[in-house]
């Protein structure tokens, strides 16, 4: 299911944000993050996506030359494309990117090399343990610029349960200071 929240559509200022984790995972605190990201934002249109919604097989050049590119593969490029910008909050498997995010960042950029051409990004990363998934954050960092995307700002989110609450939001002050201004940052280049 997609979400869409549009503000003011005559303020011909107002940016188009699409936000989505890179997690397929029905549970998923990135998610959870993105969701709480967005719903801070008032001046921009929102569409907020949910990746359970759109499963991918695994990436193979024998699956693309048999079975070419998905309707929903197809629709999220058309998406990316539409938006303005992007918040995207990854998540971690042992250090690095899950395989649901990787094998998305292969389908898109299989689709259309530079998938995200000329599209600023906040990126976000969030994990239960201490690090904060910042082995997939660094590794988006890196990658996401190849394929056309301008990082505009990060925020690595360390012990999500005991600092977050979905009623309250982040609950660690200096957490949620990193996070402002983080998003303040993001805005402010739109």
């Amino acid at each position: 299911m997609r979400y869409f929240r549009y503000s003011n559509f005559l303020n011909e200022f107002m940016a188009q944000i699409l936000a989505f984790a890179g997690s397929n995972s029905s549970t998923s605190i990135n998610f959870r993050m993105v969701k709480y990201t967005t719903g801070l934002i008032n001046d921009h249109g929102i569409q907020l996506l949910n990746m359970t919604n759109f499963p991918f097989p695994m990436y193979s050049e024998d699956v693309e030359r048999e079975n070419g590119f998905s309707n929903s593969l197809i629709e999220l490029k058309d998406d990316i494309g539409n938006a303005d910008a992007l918040i995207i909050s990854v998540n971690e498997h042992n250090g690095g990117p899950s395989a649901y995010y990787k094998n998305l960042l292969d389908w898109l950029s299989r689709l259309e090399r530079k998938f995200l051409n000329n599209k600023k990004i906040l990126l976000m990363s969030c994990s239960p343990g201490g690090r904060g998934a910042i082995g997939s954050l660094e590794y988006s960092k890196s990658i996401l610029p190849r394929f056309g995307a301008e990082i505009i700002v990060s925020f690595s989110f360390p012990n999500f349960k005991s600092n977050f609450d979905d009623d309250t939001g982040i609950l660690d002050e200096e957490l949620s200071s990193q996070h402002k201004n983080a998003l303040e940052e993001f805005l402010s280049k739109l």
